[in-house]
């Protein structure tokens, strides 16, 4: 049976989703429903407290709120295969004052783990000195601090360039979607090389 269909495709790796106020909320529950059906453990990290809750918008209009799963204070890249940062205007500006929010994050490339921004999500990388020499994409306002920061930016609902995966938006998340299951499966095909 195929993987897809079965839901096992990413059965035994775990994804951490860095995120706080302000988080787009769809680029939130559509990667995670996504990577859930398919086998895969995806636990919420923030800044916040375990236990306290994240309020996410659609756009500009407040939505629901999450629980927090994980301090960002107590996570480790070690202990996940993959990182997703969804956008939102204000969330990406809020983890960017975080230092161990940032350091969570380039822990993450530094481990040449796969790491998937999408929209604003992109603009964090920045502050990890993980954009430079870097192909990506992103909501448009971001593209010329990308640039600015060394990155080839270009206006595609998918950009992967190594570990990185990135969209520009949630019209794009199922090409994101399949992007981060493409990479997670072909890392693991390659570990059991």
């Amino acid at each position: 049976m195929d993987a897809k269909k079965d839901g096992s495709a990413l059965a035994g790796r775990k994804v951490a989703v860095l995120m706080t106020d302000g988080v787009e909320q769809v680029e939130y529950t559509k990667p995670r429903e996504f990577l859930e059906s398919q086998g895969a453990q995806v636990t919420l990290i923030s800044p916040k407290a375990k236990g306290e809750m994240v309020q996410a918008f659609n756009h500009l209009t407040p939505a629901d709120r999450f629980k927090v799963e994980m301090d960002v204070r107590e996570a480790r890249a070690g202990d996940f295969d993959a990182l997703v940062l969804p956008g939102g205007v204000a969330n990406p500006d809020k983890l960017r004052l975080s230092t161990e929010a940032i350091a969570f994050i380039r822990e993450f490339g530094r481990d040449g783990k796969p790491i998937a921004a999408i929209c604003h999500g992109p603009w964090t990388l920045i502050d990890a000195g993980i954009a430079r020499g870097k192909h990506m994409t992103s909501w448009p306002t971001l593209q010329q601090d990308l640039r600015n920061a060394g990155a080839q930016w270009s206006d595609e609902p998918l950009v992967v360039d190594g570990q990185l995966i990135t969209s520009r938006k949630p019209d794009d998340i199922p090409a994101f979607n399949n992007g981060m299951l493409d990479k997670l499966r072909r890392d693991e095909q390659r570990r059991a090389a």
